[in-house]
């Protein structure tokens, strides 16, 4: 067993397919498959049922999947630390940030540090704040700039760099628009467009309803939050944005005693050596701040 055949057995576990491994981690398909008939010869064991054109993992590799992420993290641990000893900053980032934040809060700080650190090879990767915090759990990426989780669970932790307060909004030709303040009763007569199901901020939105969460109409969901300002903004229902975001085509609806915030800012892995080029940027982004 040796280093190379478990990362072309993670390649292929994670992606489900020989010729997206061999893609993924630069091989021929031919070579990844030598690696995986080497590894299970030197195991004892077959590590992935070969179904038509699926691939799937046997228990064998099942039980083999955990450990092999443990120790190709536990060595991309040891590389770090040896890396930092140089002091230089180079080397690759995998950084992920949500859309929102890549959009409006990263521009300055990723140019600031792509002018100052041009041997850095940055691997920015855009996807939700979930599945984010998820990457970085799992060790996939070193760094993530995102929409921080209400609870923080091991191995994450988080550093807040911003408060993000939020109001609810809707069109200027709504029925709430201009309205007194009211009780969140009064969002019950109208559809809502809201973040998907499962994050962060969709559960924010409905922990500040309090007793009426579970009796809102849910007419649309997306997680980007650019399109859940157009929806609102042509008049389809009300929403939850960021403060940040609302101009003259949105109307906010006060809302007596509801306070909606949420907070953006890191997540990394606790146990994890944080590489020079991690350090910069988080020094980048809380400069920013």
């Amino acid at each position: 067993m040796d280093i190379a055949a478990l990362q072309a057995f993670l390649a292929v576990a994670e992606t489900g397919s020989f010729s997206r491994a061999a893609e993924r981690i630069f091989l021929t398909q031919p070579a990844i498959s030598k690696r995986i008939a080497a590894l299970e010869m030197s195991l004892g064991a077959r590590l992935f049922d070969r179904i038509g054109r699926t691939v799937q993992l046997t228990p064998a590799g099942q039980a083999l999947l955990a450990r092999t992420r443990a120790i190709l993290r536990e060595l991309d641990d040891v590389k770090r630390s040896l890396a930092n000893l140089s002091g230089t900053i180079s080397g690759e980032l995998r950084l992920a940030t949500s859309h929102h934040i890549g959009l409006h809060r990263l521009p300055g700080p990723l140019k600031q540090f792509h002018d100052s650190y041009p041997g850095v090879r940055l691997d920015l990767r855009f996807m939700d704040s979930e599945k984010a915090c998820s990457a970085v759990a799992q060790g996939e990426i070193e760094l993530a700039i995102v929409t921080l989780p209400p609870v923080v669970n091991a191995p994450l932790q988080v550093a807040k760099i911003w408060d993000d307060p939020l109001a609810i909004v809707v069109s200027r030709s709504h029925p709430l628009a201009g309205t007194a303040p009211s009780s969140p009763k009064v969002l019950l007569d109208y559809p809502a467009i809201l973040p998907g199901p499962g994050t962060y901020t969709r559960e924010i939105i409905l922990k500040a309803l309090g007793p009426w969460r579970n009796k809102i109409s849910v007419g649309m969901a997306t997680n980007y939050l650019e399109v859940l300002k157009m929806l609102a903004a042509i008049g389809l229902g009300w929403s939850a944005l960021p403060r940040t975001m609302i101009d003259e085509s949105l109307s906010v609806v006060q809302i007596r005693k509801m306070k909606l915030e949420r907070s953006l800012g890191i997540v990394t892995h606790a146990a994890r050596t944080l590489s020079n080029a991690a350090q910069a940027m988080i020094h980048a982004v809380r400069k920013s701040a």
